[in-house]
């Protein structure tokens, strides 16, 4: 096949919306060094080294523009972070503990009279909404955390180590 007939069924295939590229590559567990979180496109990035190996579409908490500024705003935070531990049995199926809130957030929630809050994780959606799947990313429902589906979380959980770094970007 001739160069220009493949970039001409690329383009195509890309229009058309069938992917060009597959994101299926083996990836041995504890292999995810960084996740990066955008916000505003409710993606999470998966990444080995430099290269990005998995997307998933996400949900955010219930109030998702802004940094988390106290417990209880039901808003995700935006800053870096670390993955400091793994549940295997969260209420929400699974889950990866985000090392919020760090020295800044104690620091900007003291100044404010406020707690910062905690606990937020990235999880999947538990027994009760499994069978919603990638459907549950329609809208943002958490009270800051970040959720993917049951069977998305399963992967998420099984590449990343903990201690991998975690961006979350407004």
């Amino acid at each position: 096949m001739n160069k220009l007939l493949l970039k001409r069924l690329v383009i195509l295939f890309s229009l058309l919306g069938f992917p060009v590229y597959s994101e299926e590559t083996t990836l041995k567990p504890g292999s995810v060094d960084r996740i990066v979180v955008e916000k505003s496109k409710r993606r999470l990035h998966l990444y080995c080294g430099d290269n990005v190996v998995k997307t998933y579409k996400v949900a955010l908490g219930k109030n998702p523009i802004g940094h988390k500024e106290k417990e209880g705003d039901s808003r995700t935070p935006e800053g870096a972070y670390k993955i400091s531990g793994k549940n295997p049995a969260s209420q929400f199926h699974k889950s990866l503990r985000i090392s919020y809130p760090n020295q800044q957030d104690i620091l900007r929630a003291h100044q404010k009279y406020v707690k910062p809050g905690g606990d937020i994780m990235i999880h999947g959606l538990g027994k009760e909404f499994a069978m919603i799947g990638k459907m549950h990313s329609v809208y943002d429902w958490t009270l800051g955390c970040i959720a993917v589906s049951n069977q998305e979380m399963d992967e998420i959980y099984q590449l990343t180590k903990v201690g991998a770094s975690i961006e979350i970007k407004a």
